[in-house]
């Protein structure tokens, strides 16, 4: 989903991009750029970035100033990392701006509840299914893949609507009428679109795949 910034007032829309900044730079630090020297690597991330992209200019405006689109942040995360899916996210934001759809005043907003939120969110629940859960390929591919993939993108777009209530002080009925009864309807599609590319990469190409290891999820199962 994208939000413009016009919705928020400065003040808020300045302490979204001290936060995100803080996690940017967090991530900045802490991603393994080394794996970007490998030809592949860097192939990987530029081209998902670049589908991405595509993907999120293919929008819906459902009310004024808010516009859906599927995420894909869960499948992203997934293939290259916390690290590198907040910083290719906010890249893929920024192009997506530069392209027309959008205003720059929103990034900050919109970065949070569709980058950072989903990100962290999809790395959450990959470290608890491993600290809880049998290290399994279904497992893997049902709960990571696919749940986490329309639940986060749920969870990201009730968050987002918190926003328009308290910050933007958008009206209960037009959410109720305009937002709410589209959020439900979001699950399937995200669900399916995270899920099945996550399937194929893990069965085709699982070095593509950050978080998934052959030898943690199949060998000896």
């Amino acid at each position: 989903m994208q939000l413009s910034g016009e919705l928020f007032g400065p003040d808020f829309v300045m302490a979204c991009g001290i936060a995100y900044g803080a996690f940017v730079l967090s991530a900045v630090r802490h991603a393994p750029w080394r794996k970007l020297l490998d030809g592949g690597n860097s192939s990987i991330l530029f081209g998902s970035l670049a589908l991405l992209m595509l993907l999120w200019s293919m929008r819906v405006e459902m009310m004024a100033g808010v516009a859906f689109h599927l995420i894909a942040m869960t499948v992203l995360t997934l293939m290259v990392g916390w690290c590198f899916a907040v910083l290719g996210g906010s890249l893929v934001l920024a192009g997506v701006i530069l392209a027309g759809f959008g205003d720059w005043s929103g990034y900050f907003p919109t970065a949070l509840v569709a980058i950072l939120l989903p990100a962290s969110l999809t790395w959450v629940m990959l470290l608890l299914a491993r600290a809880w859960l049998p290290r399994n390929f279904f497992i893997y591919v049902l709960l990571n893949g696919f749940m986490a993939g329309g639940l986060i993108a749920m969870i990201a777009a009730y968050t987002a609507s918190l926003l328009l209530l308290y910050a933007a002080q958008a009206p209960l009925e037009a959410l109720a009428y305009n937002y709410y009864p589209w959020i439900p309807l979001m699950f399937f599609p995200e669900a399916m679109l995270n899920g099945w590319i996550i399937t194929i990469l893990v069965i085709l190409k699982p070095a593509w795949v950050f978080s998934f290891s052959d030898e943690d999820y199949l060998h000896g199962k």
